[in-house]
């Protein structure tokens, strides 16, 4: 895996706790950023950067909890894996439920460290191309004529050309055409495909015509 193509962002208020970190981490071959405060790294991060972080609990200003909450929030969340001196049950709990990765207590273990800093990077990579694939639908729907929209959400419906074409008061022809043109824009070759492409995109539809497509797993 190249951990360089994906930072580590360490945020702790501890001055010898992030060098220390950015020591270790630096020489298991990760590519490091440190900051000594959630603001701090508020203010000067590169959201469009893929990478996680590695959050100290406890800090003074804006809480590891609290920054957590703020990503959460965010269109572009990070994983992050928690560090803390304390071994707080309740607290560890809010964070996994938030969605943490890990929650790890001091001293650290560095096994377990870099197992969760690897699994964290893998789940941004995954979140990252999720977002990209949506972001592609999106344009290819943006990319419809309101006609093409109307075919396409009648045809995800599961309606049959010639019912598509008295609901709108056209041609059967007519609406060949668009379809066609749908299925190319939308680059999709079934209607199976369009389906699980426009359930992604937030294309209302009856549930009942929602459909398994053949190759879902080349949109994952």
């Amino acid at each position: 895996m190249d951990n360089q193509a994906q930072a580590v962002h360490v945020v702790d208020d501890a001055v010898e706790v992030r060098r220390a970190l950015s020591r270790l981490l630096t020489a298991a071959g990760y590519h490091v950023r440190a900051f000594e405060s959630a603001e701090r790294f508020l203010a000067e991060q590169d959201a469009e950067a893929p990478g996680c972080l590695l959050v100290d609990i406890c800090m003074p200003g804006m809480t590891g909890l609290e920054l957590q909450r703020r990503l959460v929030s965010s269109k572009v969340g990070r994983p992050i894996v928690f560090l803390t001196g304390l071994n707080d049950v309740e607290t560890c709990a809010r964070a996994m439920k938030a969605g943490a990765v890990d929650y790890l207590t001091k001293p650290i273990d560095g096994a377990r460290l870099f197992a969760a800093i690897d699994q964290a990077l893998r789940a941004d990579r995954d979140a990252r191309r999720i977002r990209a694939i949506n972001l592609m639908i999106e344009q290819r729907i943006e990319a419809l004529t309101p006609r093409e929209r109307q075919v396409m959400e009648q045809v995800v419906f599961g309606r049959l050309n010639k019912q598509i074409a008295a609901e709108l008061g056209t041609g059967e022809k007519t609406v060949k055409v668009h379809r066609a043109r749908v299925m190319s824009k939308m680059g999709a070759r079934s209607v199976a495909e369009l389906v699980q492409l426009a359930a992604r995109a937030g294309v209302a539809m009856d549930p009942a015509q929602r459909m398994p497509a053949a190759r879902l797993s080349q949109w994952q």
